[in-house]
């Protein structure tokens, strides 16, 4: 598979795009007034410990105070070994869905009658929050996930620390190897090398996958790194005042070189010289051989246009995705999670109805799985797959969803179909949707995507006006409407406002406002000008 990273740089934002075979699959963006947090370590303050819930409330500074649960107190288990992850913050096992384990499962079976693959919380009984943690005791935590909606963001005290070969973990107790390196040969010979060079009960180290080829020197020196890191962390937190930041995880551009680019990466494409001059320092330090596949882009046409991708930023936001043989998905977002709709459209097939389903269903789990990532939706995500008569075809969009989800550098969990047809499934969430993060509220239609029609706000207004004509507290009325609905009025219903005055005893003047919104009316006082839509407006 071709792979590219494209960085494209300025002054306020930076933008990173990740293609596979000349596709975008991943957009990542960075803007000083919007930094990412997650990975960064705070000197914290407990504000509130709940033993009802096995967790605390700590003060980190931020807006809203950090979430703490019992389980990110808990040292990983010792036979464990951490998943490796292509971002610094998923080193350590994250408690992203720890309701699962309240749903009725058979014994040794997942809530589908599956079989149990891996256990996302450990089994061991939690320890009791109340007895480790008191109310104004100050600690180190590092941010897992930032605040999302509501929400502050979530915090662990197993502390980790990513270098380019090696995460290291002071509070751990071993050397783990990714699950990601198959080799038994390798993972013993990776795990004796990184422990001839981690001193005699310094922490846990995790070889990731990128370090297959690692030598000697480089673990020695990524090794002595972190345990310098870790050393100036523990002297800083001495001196500063809790609440407060001791160490901030590196920027989004450094972050992407450490973790991402290695050589099974094709091309690095960056527009500015500035962020070209600071990858070039780091790989001459890391890994001089991927120098050569970093590139200044200097051209005069933009970076993203060349690679022709903006009109797919811009179609990021949208709720229909088409498939290539004329299906499509609707993908909309809610406050408790995502759900996916897959529409055959009009693509008919020829003949047989179930190969022109199960085409249109392969093709959505595809784009699904692609979606998904691109606008890094996380949480519980519900896909409703046009039906299937057979459980063989059923199966196989399950696996092709699955196989594309294997790309995915979040952890992801499908589930077998259900009775209605559906799939559910979570994906780790480290940080709002690019949704959440780049829209805002319509200050139209409140989130709902509707607006009432003209001939619905025509009732409203006509409700309104004759309950003002009962109270008589005004005899001349000014409407303010929106153009659209003042057009509908003059044409639909041109005698409205001329029977109601009658009706009511008021003196009304129709008025249109662009200004207004399309399904919002005033009604203002003559001949002061006051508006008086609150006292009168009715639904």
């Amino acid at each position: 598979m071709k792979r590219e990273i494209l960085i494209n740089g300025s002054q306020r934002e930076t933008r990173v795009a990740i293609l596979e075979d000349d596709r975008l699959v991943e957009l990542l963006v960075d803007r000083p007034d919007h930094r990412r947090t997650v990975g960064d370590i705070y000197l914290g303050r407990v504000e509130a410990v709940l033993p009802g819930i096995q967790a605390a409330f700590v003060d980190i500074g931020l807006e809203k105070s950090a979430f703490l649960h019992a389980s990110d107190l808990l040292e990983p288990e010792e036979d464990d070994e951490p998943e490796d992850s292509d971002e610094a913050d998923e080193a350590f096992e994250e408690a992203e869905e720890e309701q699962e384990r309240a749903k009725g499962k058979g014994r040794g079976q997942n809530g589908n009658g599956e079989p149990r693959q891996r256990e996302v919380r450990s089994r061991r009984a939690l320890p009791d929050v109340s007895e480790i943690l008191k109310k104004g005791q100050t600690l180190l935590v590092q941010v897992t996930k930032e605040p999302i909606s509501t929400k502050g963001c979530r915090v662990t005290a197993q502390i980790s620390l990513a270098g380019r070969f090696l995460v290291y973990m002071p509070y751990a107790s071993k050397v783990g190897v990714s699950r990601k390196i198959e080799s038994k040969e390798l993972r013993t010979r990776l795990r004796e090398m990184v422990g001839k060079y981690l001193p005699k009960d310094a922490g846990g180290m995790i070889v990731r996958t990128v370090a297959e080829d690692v030598t000697e020197e480089h673990v020695q020196r990524e090794v002595e790194s972190l345990l310098n890191l870790w050393k100036k962390i523990n002297r800083k937190k001495t001196f500063v005042r809790a609440p407060a930041l001791v160490q901030r995880e590196t920027s989004l551009t450094r972050g992407i070189i450490r973790d991402l680019f290695s050589a099974k990466v094709d091309a690095l494409h960056v527009d500015s010289k500035e962020l070209y001059n600071e990858i070039e320092a780091y790989l001459k330090q890391v890994d001089p051989e991927l120098l050569g596949r970093a590139n200044l882009y200097g051209e005069a046409v933009p970076l993203f246009d060349k690679f022709d991708i903006e009109n797919e930023i811009r179609d990021l936001f949208k709720a229909r995705c088409d498939l290539p043989t004329g299906g499509y998905i609707i993908i909309q977002p809610t406050e408790a999670l995502v759900s996916i709709d897959v529409n055959t459209g009009r693509y008919t097939g020829k003949k047989d109805p179930e190969k022109t389903i199960l085409k249109t269903n392969i093709e959505a789990a595809r784009e699904i799985a692609r979606q998904i990532r691109l606008r890094d939706i996380g949480g519980i995500i519900v896909c409703d797959f046009i039906d299937m008569e057979t459980r063989a075809n059923r199966d196989r969009v399950l696996q092709e969803l699955r196989t594309h989800l294997g790309r995915d550098r979040a952890r992801t969990k499908a589930f077998a179909v259900s009775e209605l047809g559906l799939i559910e499934m979570t994906r780790q969430r480290v940080r709002p949707s690019l949704w959440h993060s780049m829209t805002a509220e319509c200050p139209a239609c409140k989130g709902s995507g509707r607006v009432f029609t003209p001939e619905v706000v025509a009732r409203r207004l006509e409700r309104s006006l004759k309950r003002a004509g009962r109270e008589r507290r005004e005899r001349q009325l000014a409407v303010r409407l929106h153009p659209e609905v003042a057009l509908y009025l003059l044409e639909e219903e041109p005698r409205l406002i001329h029977t109601l005055g009658k009706l009511t005893g008021l003196e009304l003047e129709l008025r249109d406002d662009p200004m207004m919104r399309v399904d919002e009316f005033r009604l203002m006082s003559r001949p002061g000008g006051r508006d008086v839509t609150e006292i009168y407006a009715v639904a």
